[in-house]
């Protein structure tokens, strides 16, 4: 398995998928799209026999196009990356920071797919994947993507936390579109890593993460919210917008946040609780997570204290 790692040293499994696999995905969809092509090919050139040779040859590359470069483009980005061949193998296409794959990336990937796949054979896709450490041909290497497996063990999925109830829909109106890709692949790393951090490595890389991403935003750090907080609310908000601008109000309402799992082995939440929440000497007066505030939601903590709702995935 490749990992991919950020300069602070944590780790994030996406799971690049083997050549074997896509090649198969790639034989499958080609297969697919060769029967199509050929179908649609047969009917115009009975139904345009009248024309002349230029006119047919002209209507032939025009569904050469249509059908075998542009059909793949649209399938990629109306499926968000699962083609019928990487559905079948359980593959998908994202970005490099994980996140869904959008129009301009497919239409690089079938652009240069078209050469290094359909003119060369498959061999110069073939040897770009055997080169690159991950995997990628050189599609994906320009439009920035990566093949990743789906099906992988329940059980070794690794999720980020959630943000406290009371966190969602606070950051609506925050713009994220100066945020770059490495700087929210390095937070989500950072969320799904960090109860196996030493404490004080933890807060400093997510007080690092937070100032960083808030000066992306063209805000403040809260001062009423400890630094991995603020980073869960802000992912949180995003990806509730890609969830609504893929699925509309149909997409999932926890913004594609999957809840914990329970691993056996793993420390309970107690133990990791420091990395959430500030001590009660740096909590602002009157603030979410001070106690007796009406923000704060109702329960107590495994210690006994109230909570604020924002605990590792045990």
């Amino acid at each position: 398995m490749s990992e991919l790692v950020t300069g602070e040293a944590v780790a994030l499994e996406l799971r690049p998928a083997k050549l074997p696999s896509r090649a198969l995905a790639v034989l499958l969809d080609l297969v697919v799209a060769v029967v199509v092509y050929v179908v649609v090919l047969a009917v115009l050139v009975a139904s345009t026999a009248s024309l002349d040779e230029a006119a047919q040859t002209a209507l032939s590359i025009a569904v050469f196009l249509l059908v075998l470069v542009g059909g793949p483009i649209a399938v990629e980005t109306l499926s968000h990356g699962r083609s019928l061949g990487k559905l079948a193998f359980g593959l998908r296409v994202v970005r490099d920071d994980g996140g869904p794959i959008r129009f301009r990336h497919a239409l690089v990937r079938g652009a240069i797919g078209v050469v290094e796949i359909l003119m060369t054979f498959g061999v110069v896709a073939c040897v770009a994947s055997l080169v690159s450490a991950r995997g990628r041909r050189l599609g994906d290497v320009f439009a920035g993507t990566l093949v990743v497996r789906e099906r992988i063990p329940a059980g070794r999925a690794v999720f980020a936390p959630a943000p406290p109830p009371w966190l969602v829909g606070r950051f609506a109106e925050l713009d994220l579109s100066a945020v770059p890709d490495a700087l929210w692949l390095a937070v989500r790393q950072y969320l799904t890593r960090m109860r196996q951090l030493d404490p004080q490595v933890s807060a400093g890389m997510a007080e690092r993460l937070a100032t960083d991403l808030a000066a992306r935003t063209g805000v403040s750090l809260p001062a009423d919210l400890p630094p991995a907080a603020f980073l869960a609310a802000v992912v949180h908000e995003r990806q509730s917008r890609e969830a609504r601008q893929a699925f509309g109000d149909s997409g999932p309402a926890n913004g594609g946040f999957a809840p914990p799992v329970p691993r056996p082995g793993t420390p309970g939440p107690s133990r990791f609780q420091g990395l959430y929440e500030p001590q009660p000497s740096e909590r602002p007066q009157g603030s979410p997570l001070s106690p007796g505030s009406r923000n704060e939601p109702r329960g107590e903590s495994p210690a006994g204290r109230p909570g604020t709702g924002f605990v590792p995935p045990a």
